[in-house]
């Protein structure tokens, strides 16, 4: 049985991955006062995904995790997607009705 020695992420390394959040963030509010019209949405998701993402990879350590912990957050992921879709096709779709207030 073989143990795989914990790579050394440098300090640098997560104080640049801090300021990047950090610069997102303000990028976050600063797209909050700007109207885009229909792009609000998109745009907003956008940098929630980027932040996100190097949340995961980087302070969450799956970047230097086994193929399984990278499957399952994966796995989560999609899943997490379906459950948007899901609850976006009903709130989209209620207009058809017809019936206000439905």
């Amino acid at each position: 049985m073989s143990h795989t020695a914990h790579p050394v992420v440098s300090v640098r390394l997560f104080v640049t991955i801090w300021l990047l959040l950090m610069g997102f963030t303000g990028l976050t509010v600063l797209a909050g006062y700007q109207d885009f019209g229909f792009m609000n949405t998109i745009i907003a998701l956008s940098i929630a995904v980027t932040k996100a993402s190097l949340v995961v990879l980087f302070f969450m350590g799956v970047r230097h995790n086994t193929p399984l912990t990278k499957t399952v957050v994966i796995a989560g992921f999609c899943w997490l997607f379906i459950l948007f879709g899901l609850g976006m096709s009903d709130y989209l779709t209620r207009p058809w009705i017809g019936v206000p207030g439905r």
